[in-house]
């Protein structure tokens, strides 16, 4: 048995109109935005009355998405701190690989996204940096080098 794709990573989000913009502006798309609830949802995520909305971006000719969640029900927990360091536990950030690493960060800054450290070469072959936006959102960025 072997793992057939990865389909998607997920960030629980409360301004979903920002975070959306965020990763448009990476240069993922919008599939698709709406309500979900039921029992169903309820089971797979083990909450009760949920209610919220998704949304799920795709990386153009790719399989990798996005999914977003604003809950409306129940009522989000909020991590401490906010903005963890890189050294925390858990998922700390996704990295896409771009076209023009300076032209996306000059893009995401214009959102009020931050650089987290600096824009580094790896050897001579990728150029890399992270990326906080909104809700926190940690990305990586890398340009390879040719």
């Amino acid at each position: 048995m072997a793992v057939r794709r990865m389909d998607n990573v997920l960030f629980v989000v409360d301004d979903m109109d920002a975070v959306i913009a965020f990763f448009v502006e990476i240069g993922l798309e919008l599939e698709g935005k709406g309500p979900l609830e039921g029992r169903w949802a309820e089971r797979v995520i083990g909450l009760d009355d949920v209610r919220q909305d998704v949304a799920m971006l795709r990386v153009p000719g790719g399989h990798g998405k996005v999914e977003l969640a604003k809950f409306h029900r129940p009522e989000v927990i909020r991590p401490e701190p906010a903005d963890a360091p890189a050294n925390t536990l858990g998922i700390r950030r996704v990295m896409f690989a771009v076209d023009d690493i300076q032209d996306t960060v000059t893009r995401l800054r214009a959102l009020g996204a931050e650089l987290v450290g600096e824009i580094v070469p790896y050897e001579n072959i990728f150029l890399l940096c992270y990326m906080r936006g909104p809700e926190g959102i940690v990305v990586g960025l890398a340009e390879e080098l040719t």
